[in-house]
């Protein structure tokens, strides 16, 4: 021992022990430091796990719809029809409330084209009629992939009124179920629990396609980023309050159009891919379509980015169209067509959506990030044809009545137009110009004023027979979780578009003592208004210039919505907002080009489910298993079951003596063509394009579908049906 102001000595051994102990606890600090950095990596650990920020719910449920002889929307083509199914669509709901739930936010994404206002105005009634003033047009975003093949027939106004061949009420009950459906399922699953945030860069997935439009921005803007297309996704983690996870939420900018305007299978495209590889996996087990983890991937500022990375080349003869008409020198604009990266639409969709999943599953992963603070909503109804917007403290513009130009005709190098309609006109054409003041009416001296140098094609704005072809009013929206701001628009952001109006609102929150906000793009919102383009993009005329109906000035007079909603945020004025026109609402008829169901017909000595072409008894991992049966409109089904499935794999288990489920029709593995015939006779083929790593054995294929019979002259009923395969045998490559 020490005595008090004695020397102390130490004997060897106290030496030694001490510098062990010292050692040990050295040693185990560091360790406990690796161990939670690593755990942090992983997003598996953060400091306030104990204090969960939110209460979170997601959802997720069927809108497939009709999946034959209905138009297919996006490309505008009036020969595209449904005739089968490639993979289920699906809304994915999130619900995020502050943890005494006095505020919340509902964010959805839909797989479909856009929302429409119809769409739109249903869903918040049927939410109103459960749930009360919980969840209303200020707290509830409804967003679409924009995947271009999946059904139409949900608009009310004229333009895609008839590009859809009128109002589908089967489609149209079909998305607003499924979305109603998939925010109930976030309703009763919410729990506590944290959202990290997390962003990074997707190469080889998307180009440019209009990158002379790009380049008519000022040089010193573009100088200030690496690339003509936004590369960043930005992720977000759902966990409850024990890590465990919930699902992911994600924003990047891609046209889902890897699949082109020759499919007629309805599906969800590469971003749906991508939600599907993702679910799969969390989902251990589970068929696609099952289990808790949901998975969104959102549309962002995709205006003018395309996942066709070979680009364009003039189908004919090969060489190059990249140029500012996109025009081959033999046969015009209709030869300039975008493909790749894949052999075929089909692995294209894959490559795509691959790529996406891996980068979104790295930044899932990492993430660690954690979004805390407020929940934050502001909501106003404008009148987009007649916005005055200030560009500077001298001079002021206004918007214009919607009108498309003639370059809105040509389409793009993703799916081209028709006739003799190119990008980049700048100019009228006298002979369509004539047919349209003939059969649709003139443009007035003060729209074509209003939209120069774009060349009025359609003056939708000054058309209302039978209703009005465009919307004059709009939703503007914007959500804050924290310091995350997503802002909803109602249409196509272009890359530089995106650019400029992600960083006023950022200026906007840091002027109001928010710096530092995350902020984010949500494309395709809660009505579609076509394009929005910068001033000087504009001036070029290509597609996306030629369908941003609301003149040279819409980006800035949504810039400056925008930034009034954010302002509003900052500094808690939400309520003083006026809440602006509301929009009209139709009495649209169900009127629809779309052929009448008629009575299924089997052919002779045949009933439906039997088999026409049978399996062959023994297929190679990799290849295609095809079998063809007596089938029936696939309509039928869809307008009276809900979320039907049409097909199966079964593999045979010999320990149990039965058939286990391997594959259903919301795989991507698997493809259900439907052929009409004649006389209310149909064909219907089911592939199964067998994917490495199944397991070899023995398998089947069934179908299952509904017919509809007459029984009296006044009285049709619908009968189910099934067939099944003869069982093959899959072996080893």
């Amino acid at each position: 021992m020490c005595r008090k102001r004695s020397k102390c000595s130490f004997s060897r051994l106290e030496v030694i022990l001490v510098s062990c102990l010292t050692l040990m606890m050295v040693v185990t600090v560091v360790l406990l430091v690796l161990h939670f950095l690593n755990q942090e990596r992983q997003g598996k650990w953060n400091p306030s796990e104990t204090t969960p920020q939110y209460l979170l719910g997601v959802g997720r449920a069927d809108c497939t719809g009709p999946v034959a002889e209905i138009p297919l929307m996006g490309y505008a083509n009036p020969e595209q029809v449904g005739g089968g199914l490639l993979s289920r669509l699906y809304s994915r709901a999130f619900i995020m409330a502050d943890p005494q739930a006095s505020r919340r936010l509902v964010f959805v994404t839909a797989d479909i084209g856009m929302v429409s206002q119809k769409l739109r105005l249903e869903v918040l009634k049927k939410l109103q009629s459960k749930y009360g003033d919980l969840y209303r047009q200020d707290n509830v975003i409804l967003s679409g992939t924009h995947t271009h093949s999946g059904p139409g027939g949900y608009f009310q106004y004229t333009l895609l009124w008839i590009t859809s061949k009128g109002l589908i009420r089967p489609s149209l009950n079909a998305i607003v179920n499924g979305i109603v459906k998939s925010i109930d399922t976030a309703h009763q699953n919410m729990k506590k629990g944290r959202i990290l945030i997390n962003r990074g860069t997707v190469e080889n997935s998307q180009i440019n396609r209009s990158p002379f439009s790009y380049l008519e921005n000022p040089a010193s803007e573009r100088s200030r980023y690496a690339s003509d297309t936004d590369k960043e996704m930005v992720v977000l983690k759902m966990v409850d309050e024990q890590g465990q996870d919930l699902g992911l939420l994600s924003w990047f900018a891609v046209h889902p159009v890897s699949m082109n305007n020759s499919n007629r299978l309805v599906n969800s495209d590469n971003v749906g891919y991508a939600a599907c590889l993702f679910e799969q996996e969390r989902n251990r087990g589970m068929l696609p379509g099952e289990g808790s983890f949901v998975a969104a991937f959102a549309s962002s500022n995709l205006g003018d980015v395309s996942p066709n990375t070979r680009g364009p080349f003039c189908v004919n003869t090969g060489e190059s169209c990249n140029n500012p008409q996109s025009t081959c020198p033999t046969g015009g604009a209709a030869m300039c067509i975008a493909t790749g990266p894949g052999g075929d639409m089909f692995e294209s969709t894959r490559i795509i959506g691959q790529r996406i999943y891996s980068k979104a599953r790295e930044l899932y992963e990492e993430a660690s990030q954690e979004v805390t603070g407020a929940l934050g909503t502001a909501h106003q109804w404008v009148n987009m044809s007649s916005v005055t917007v200030e560009l500077n403290t001298t001079h002021t513009a206004k918007t214009c009545k919607p009108a498309l130009g003639h370059s809105f005709a040509a389409g793009t190098i993703d799916g081209v137009g028709a006739f003799n309609f190119t990008q980049g006109s700048v100019e009228g054409d006298p002979f369509w110009d004539g047919i349209r003041d003939m059969l649709l009416g003139e443009p007035s001296n003060e729209t074509k004023a209003c939209h120069r140098p774009k060349p009025i094609l359609f003056s939708t704005g000054e058309m209302s027979w039978p209703h009005p072809w465009h919307p004059d009013i709009v939703d503007v929206q914007i959500a804050t979780i924290g310091s995350l701001a997503i802002i909803a628009v109602p249409g196509e952001l272009t890359t530089m578009s995106g650019r400029r109006l992600r960083e006023a609102v950022k200026r906007e929150f840091a002027s109001h003592g928010r710096a530092g906000m995350d902020v984010v793009i949500a494309g395709l919102c809660n009505v579609y208004t076509h394009y929005i383009t910068t001033y000087e993009e504009y001036q070029a005329q290509r597609y996306e210039a030629a369908s941003t109906i609301y003149g040279p000035h819409t980006l800035a007079a949504y810039i400056q919505l925008y930034r009034g909603l954010a302002r509003a945020i900052a500094t808690n004025t939400v309520q003083d907002l006026p809440p602006g026109p509301e929009p009209p609402v139709f009495n649209i008829a169900n009127l629809t080009l779309v052929p009448a169901l008629a009575v299924d017909r089997a052919p002779p000595n045949t009933t439906f489910g039997d088999v026409l072409q049978e399996v062959r008894p023994q297929y190679q991992v990799s290849e295609v298993a095809e079998v063809t049966f007596v089938g029936a409109n696939p309509r039928t089904s869809a307008e009276n079951v809900t979320e039907h499935n049409f097909l199966t794999v079964e593999r045979h288990n010999s320990s149990a003596a039965s058939w286990q489920v391997v594959q259903n029709d919301a795989s991507w593995d698997t493809r259900f063509y439907w052929t009409k015939g004649s006389l209310g006779r149909s064909n219907v083929t089911i592939q199964w394009h067998i994917p490495g790593g199944t397991e070899p054995g023995l398998y089947r294929i069934r179908y299952f579908g509904h017919y509809r019979r007459r029984v009296s002259i006044f009285h049709i009923v619908t009968v189910p049906f099934e067939g099944t395969s003869a069982a093959f045998e899959v072996t080893a490559p």
